[in-house]
């Protein structure tokens, strides 16, 4: 269901003045490989991320997955793990400060690199093998979000992750 740009509950969702953080980003070379954290990587257009297994399908929806630091705390809370690190749950950029699923439907900046939200990153079962048992049911709902990379460059632990403005038909008013 569409709702109308002037809906009330269209113009909540269209307000996101907070800005999140880029607080961690790694890759994977190759498929069940360990991630290999990084201060850097180059986002390479409608490709993927520079040296990751996903890297180079157009069409793919995954091209980029993110997920929140908040989330990792809750899932380790969770799975009473005093030391889960963002490698564990093979994301590539680990953000703060923002809510990822605020970005549904919309383009948002991850420093110079306009990326679009594409979905939900759910679980795969091999958090079982890593969180152990429950560790699936533990980061359900919790797992992050896909993107596309529309615009490519250099992504840095440290840059700011926005809404591109532009994106949307109408300004969202500012609190």
């Amino acid at each position: 269901m569409k709702l109308s740009a002037n809906s009330p509950l269209q113009k909540l969702m269209d307000t996101m003045p907070q800005q999140g953080e880029v607080n961690w980003i790694g890759i994977r070379p190759k498929r069940r490989a360990p991630l290999q954290s990084l201060q850097q990587v180059e986002a390479l257009t409608l490709k993927g991320l520079a040296g990751d297994h996903f890297s180079g399908s157009a069409t793919s929806k995954r091209q980029v997955t993110l997920i929140q630091q908040e989330h990792l705390d809750l899932i380790a809370s969770v799975m009473r793990l005093p030391n889960l690190t963002p490698g564990m749950l093979r994301r590539n950029i680990v953000v703060s400060g923002i809510n990822l699923l605020a970005l549904k439907d919309r383009k948002f900046w991850v420093g110079d690199v306009l990326l679009e939200y594409t979905g939900e990153c759910h679980p795969c079962s091999r958090m079982e093998e890593i969180l152990g048992p429950g560790g699936y049911n533990a980061v359900r709902g919790h797992g992050g979000i896909t993107a596309r990379i529309i615009q490519g460059g250099l992504i840095n632990v440290g840059d700011s992750v926005s809404v591109d403005i532009k994106a949307t038909d109408e300004q969202p008013t500012l609190f």
